[in-house]
């Protein structure tokens, strides 16, 4: 029992030491490339599309910008990788990126089994139905016999069928690979409904010839909050790429914002300003970053509002309502934990 209790011991102590070894490890090599890898999705207006110069623009775009505001002082030492719902885990293991900001719902299966770490909630989601207005339909329960298109690799599959089973409804699914295959199928009319995380449906949508004509249904059959992830292991990466969310959150919080960024950091006798700008405290320090990374932040990409209202609100072609996403103060579930 000693020898075995030793042996246990010494599996734990080499398992601590393991860690300790990889800490950092990731941090130091983006630095010394002198940019962020970064996941984003295969193409979704409003999250992650290119313009007509190929630059990407979108709300998950201006993650990977933050995070790479923070490390570099500099937003644009960013490099993007589009990666499909099947694609996407296998990147962030294989180290092809070294992070994903892009449509990933963070679920117990994925969190305890893929290795990775679930960095923080961006959007709040949930799944539901775009149909074409000519089926007539105004609610899901009416969708019984219906044939759907669904991206695989896609938490929705599991949905759907949890969804239809609980109401008694039958359907026929239609898989594809990606998010644009399932949205062309949709109007081609080879599929009735097209199912999938209502953010997504919102961006796709302007993408078909007749936005118009379609419609998403008012029904939301799950609760997807999409999220930042990186690799498990290196605690300190993690701890970069959460912060800068939470940053993100409290700037907006404290009316931070692109405009007066550089003006508080010289003048503000808010404690709270001060931590989060650095004047005071060493949460830079903490994080191995530079004292004026949430400056570098703000700035560059702007506060959280800031980017949700250019990328997917109300000065977007989207004009998503913050809904769920607006501030714990404003009756939403955004919520950054203090700087302290």
């Amino acid at each position: 029992m000693l020898k075995r209790a030793s042996s246990l011991a010494g599996i734990g102590l080499l398992s601590i030491l393991s860690l300790d070894a990889m800490a950092g490890v990731t941090l130091d090599n983006i630095k010394k490339k002198g940019f962020v890898q970064c996941g984003i999705s295969d193409g979704l207006p409003g999250f992650s599309a290119a313009d007509s110069k190929g630059n990407f623009q979108g709300f998950d775009v201006d993650v990977c910008r933050a995070v790479a505001a923070a490390v570099f002082g500099d937003a644009n030492k960013v490099k993007y990788t589009q990666l499909t719902a099947k694609e996407r885990f296998t990147a962030l293991q294989s180290g092809e990126v070294d992070m994903l900001s892009r449509s990933t719902t963070w679920t117990s299966s994925r969190d305890g089994s893929m290795g990775i770490l679930f960095a923080g909630v961006a959007y709040y989601d949930g799944q539901g139905f775009l149909v074409h207005k000519k089926l007539g339909v105004k609610s899901a329960k009416e969708l019984d016999g219906a044939t759907f298109c669904i991206q695989a690799g896609t938490v929705t599959e599991l949905n759907l069928a949890d969804y239809f089973r609980a109401n008694g409804l039958k359907y026929t699914p239609i898989s594809f690979d990606t998010s644009d295959e399932s949205f062309k199928a949709l109007e081609s009319g080879r599929c009735d409904v097209l199912t999938a995380d209502q953010s997504q449906l919102y961006g796709q949508r302007l993408k078909l010839a007749a936005p118009d004509d379609f419609v998403v249904l008012p029904e939301v059959i799950s609760k997807e909050p999409l999220t930042t992830a990186v690799r498990r292991g290196d605690e300190e990466w993690y701890s970069v790429v959460r912060w800068t969310q939470i940053a993100w959150l409290n700037a907006e919080e404290l009316g931070v914002t692109s405009k007066n960024v550089n003006e508080l950091a010289r003048t503000t006798k808010n404690p709270d300003v001060a931590r989060l700008l650095g004047v005071e405290g060493a949460l830079g320090k903490d994080l191995n970053l530079p004292n004026d990374w949430v400056v570098k932040i703000v700035a560059q990409v702007g506060n959280y509002g800031e980017s949700f209202e250019r990328s997917l609100g109300q000065g977007s072609e989207l004009k998503i309502k913050r809904g769920l996403n607006a501030l714990w103060t404003q009756g939403g579930l955004q919520y950054g934990p203090p700087v302290r």
